[in-house]
């Protein structure tokens, strides 16, 4: 889609990214159920397995807040449904100088926000200026994919805010927005695909007192835009959250510019507990749930129901607290990554086909090491290091949320039980803190760092090194207690901004390396494929390894 490339590793990335969007092309039955006629109109209703944070992208950056908010907007560049690779979204083409650093996007014409105002090229400026512009700690703070993409604001006033990507954005004209940077990073164009920097109409975002947030204590409040006015371009508009009911309902948006919705209303249904949504899903009282129990899936299929496996493209680890003393020290992180038995973990609680990780990517990702150390099972070996270190009879606070299931953790309760109990086998002390994922858990360990461990992960946005590895180790964060690390953030760096193809692999190779053996702020866990799963009368569901699915792709079929 791209007018013009740089000649660097992003053709090894799109070769990369074809591989993850054949994988999800393959393994994913798209729903093309026969027995029934598709119509349109009716209702979808989806099982969410958490609650979200807010509907303002922005302020995201976790999977059940993303699922709404992926029906509501558009960004302006997109992912071809089922697939890694980058089709045009709010904008129809892009390009950009030999440098990197200077981006223009061609945009679609005739397109409206949900409230009738037009999307042109002041709006995308608006938007970009208002992430940069922004004001308050408490508001900085919230913008995770902002600052691991574009460092730093124009007055940083967060903690581990860096220094700023983000220089300018020019309206040519109605048509035409450029938006400048101030170095060449490896993140674009992959990055304008993310889901939290969608598009927002400037008039809610005005008239909802959109930039307001408020830190009370260990929670935050969002404005009327966040909570019960979001506006943006996409297929559904926003028809209230009912707490109440635990239902967020999505109108079918008739003027959008796209493939129009199917159906008339999507609920998104929010249960938390799996065994409740497996009940409801064979109850019909809703029609579709996310990361169904690795042992669920083979009866779900038995049963006609559809099981859409994605590729593995995340990964979980178990993050490690440096603001802890002794676990500044390596040795007792290289004591806990001893500790663990993941190949068991994998065999008894993975879905099919998880594997082991021994980085924070996936392989299929330019810059994988395969000859990074390994840190295979070995108590004796953990309880050496730990006499070695000074730290024998260590008692660590370990976080997990209960609450939700992920598309790389299914059952945080289980998988917690099982890393605690391998750790108590090599003398660490556990206390078990369980914590609700929103509004507890994330803000306990992202903003206050309160655990000396946790277990957490991510599902890649688009395929890129920088995704991964750069947005957990590419500046410190509250989350590890990484702040010192500075030789680590300086690597990443030089990796991220490398424009040649071979020194951009080798770079990334030799941070998963050092990463590895040197820094440990954290210890891989595996790579988990997550199945998606509805019922045999809906049609048109694309499952996105990157769980990124549409609903204005579903139709409900006839009886």
């Amino acid at each position: 889609m791209q007018a013009r490339r740089l000649r660097t590793a992003v053709s090894l990335v799109a070769v990369a990214a074809l591989a993850v969007g054949a994988a999800g092309c393959a393994e994913s039955d798209r729903g093309d159920d026969s027995s029934g006629e598709a119509k349109t109109g009716g209702t979808f209703i989806f099982a969410g397995a958490g609650d979200p944070k807010n509907f303002d992208p922005i302020f995201n950056d976790d999977g059940e807040s993303f699922r709404p908010v992926r029906q509501m907007y558009d960004t302006l560049v997109q992912h071809k449904p089922g697939t890694a690779d980058l089709v045009g979204g709010l904008a129809e083409s892009w390009e950009h100088d030999p440098e990197g650093k200077v981006w223009t996007f061609k945009l679609r014409q005739g397109v409206k926000f949900h409230d009738g105002t037009p999307f042109n090229a002041a709006a995308v400026c608006f938007n970009f200026d208002r992430w940069y512009n922004m004001k308050g700690a408490a508001a900085q703070s919230q913008m995770i994919y902002y600052q691991d993409v574009f460092g730093g604001f124009a007055k940083n006033e967060a903690e581990g805010a860096g220094e700023a990507l983000y220089n300018k954005c020019e309206a040519k004209d109605d048509g035409t927005a450029v938006v400048t940077l101030n170095r060449y990073k490896g993140a674009f164009p992959g990055a304008f695909a993310l889901t939290a920097l969608s598009i927002a109409s400037p008039e809610a975002l005005k008239k909802g007192d959109a930039d307001t947030v408020k830190q009370n204590g260990d929670s935050f409040e969002y404005s009327s835009f966040a909570t019960t006015t979001p506006v943006g371009t996409g297929p559904f508009t926003f028809g209230g959250w009912d707490k109440a009911k635990n239902e967020i309902t999505l109108n079918r948006n008739p003027d959008y510019w796209g493939e129009k919705a199917k159906v008339d209303k999507v609920i998104i249904k929010v249960i938390k507990d799996e065994n409740t949504r497996k009940q409801e899903l064979r109850a019909g009282t809703v029609q579709g749930i996310d990361f169904p129990a690795p042992a669920d899936r083979k009866a779900l299929a038995g049963e006609g129901f559809q099981v859409l496996d994605r590729p593995a493209f995340n990964i979980l680890y178990l993050g490690i607290n440096q603001k802890n003393p002794k676990l500044k020290d390596l040795r007792v992180r290289q004591a806990i990554a001893y500790a663990l038995n993941r190949q068991q973990l994998v065999q008894t609680k993975g879905p099919g086909g998880t594997k082991v990780a021994d980085e924070f990517m996936p392989d299929t990702v330019l810059g994988y090491a395969p000859d990074v150390q390994k840190y295979e099972y070995n108590p004796d070996k953990a309880k050496q290091l730990l006499k070695e270190a000074g730290a024998e009879g260590l008692t660590l606070n370990f976080y997990y949320p209960p609450d939700v299931s992920r598309p790389y953790m299914p059952n945080p309760q289980e998988i917690f039980t099982v890393l605690a109990n391998d750790l108590q086998a090599v003398g660490i002390k556990v206390n078990g803190t369980p914590r609700p994922w929103n509004g507890g858990f994330k803000d306990d360990v992202q903003q206050f760092g309160k655990q000396d461990l946790h277990i957490l992960g991510w599902t890649g946005d688009y395929n890129d090194p920088g995704n991964f590895v750069g947005t957990f180790f590419g500046r410190g964060k509250v989350e590890f207690g990484d702040q010192a690390m500075t030789e680590m953030f300086d690597a990443i760096a030089k990796a991220d901004g490398t424009v040649d193809e071979a020194g951009k692999k080798a770079a990334w190779e030799q941070v998963n390396r050092d990463i590895a053996a040197k820094w440990l702020p954290a210890v891989p866990v595996w790579h988990a494929p997550p199945a998606i799963v509805v019922t045999k009368d809906v049609q048109g569901m694309v499952a996105s390894p990157l769980t990124d699915e549409r609903f204005n792709t579903v139709s409900v079929s006839s009886k």
